[in-house]
């Protein structure tokens, strides 16, 4: 008898009419989004259109002007006190930040650190785990990410692509609920690209929650249980890849995929 693996129950993500301006520039328009458990997203738009800002505001490296963004019901950066939100200390932040790993576009690694400290810097300073024990998870890890050669490297002494899978080891050590891209391969060279997609595909398959800004296509059609498309700060279509890449339905989301499709 074959039985089920048992579906994520960690990672539920909530974003209520979150809105975002720098001055009298609205970034976000006011967004609703839910992502479930486990659940694969990927988020598309033209450069500009608010979808980094969107990711930014789950860990909460961007506050909100208005609307509310919780991770298995609880605020991310803010406490609610009667019907107002107050934005936590800083020291208050940081901890329920921990729930939420991200990987960055330029990777964004301790250069004085080699590849292993990078990865134990975390869980040591949050006292998570001894020396011995974050050592043997960062070893752990890199083995996962295929670098298992490379952990008494400096960053300097890695490739692009190496220093992005150490980072997404890095981003995994705090063991996160939900794990953040942000353009994880915009700073890649072509032939460096791959390697980096292998590992967040195989991410995709673990049952933590991804949610994913990206360029590559190709890669959320094969990756993503849900595409969302973002222009203008607002979500003009959402579904899943088949629909969304094959017949989008919004004449913006045509008109871009027709552009980066050429």
């Amino acid at each position: 008898m074959t039985i089920a693996a048992a579906a994520p129950t960690k990672g539920l993500v909530e974003i209520h009419d979150v809105h975002k301006s720098y001055g009298g520039l609205e970034v976000l328009a006011g967004i609703d989004l839910t992502i479930a458990p486990g659940e694969v997203v990927a988020i598309l738009g033209p450069s500009g259109s608010g979808k980094s800002t969107l990711l930014r505001t789950i860990n909460h490296l961007e506050s909100v002007d208005q609307g509310s963004v919780t991770v298995d019901g609880q605020l991310i950066g803010y406490e609610l006190r009667g019907d107002k939100l107050y934005e936590l200390r800083e020291k208050d932040i940081l901890q329920r930040r921990t729930q939420i790993g991200i990987v960055f576009q330029n990777f964004n690694l301790f250069p004085h650190l080699t590849a292993i400290e990078n990865i134990t810097e975390a869980p040591l300073a949050l006292k998570r785990a001894s020396k011995a024990d974050a050592r043997e998870q960062a070893l752990q890890l890199l083995a996962r990410v295929g670098l298992s050669d490379k952990a008494d490297h400096f960053p300097r002494q890695l490739s692009g692509g190496q220093q992005q899978r150490v980072a997404i080891a890095r981003a995994l050590a705090l063991d996160p609920k939900v794990l953040l891209f942000d353009e994880p391969t915009s700073a890649l060279d072509p032939e460096l690209v791959g390697e980096v997609l292998d590992v967040i595909r195989t991410l995709a398959s673990t049952g933590t929650t991804l949610v994913i800004v990206t360029h590559e296509i190709g890669f959320a059609r094969e990756v993503a249980d849900r595409i969302v498309f973002v222009d203008g700060g607002r979500i003009l279509e959402e579904g899943p890849p088949s629909r969304v890449l094959v017949a989008p339905e919004h004449p913006r989301t045509r008109e871009f995929l027709a552009k980066v499709l050429a």
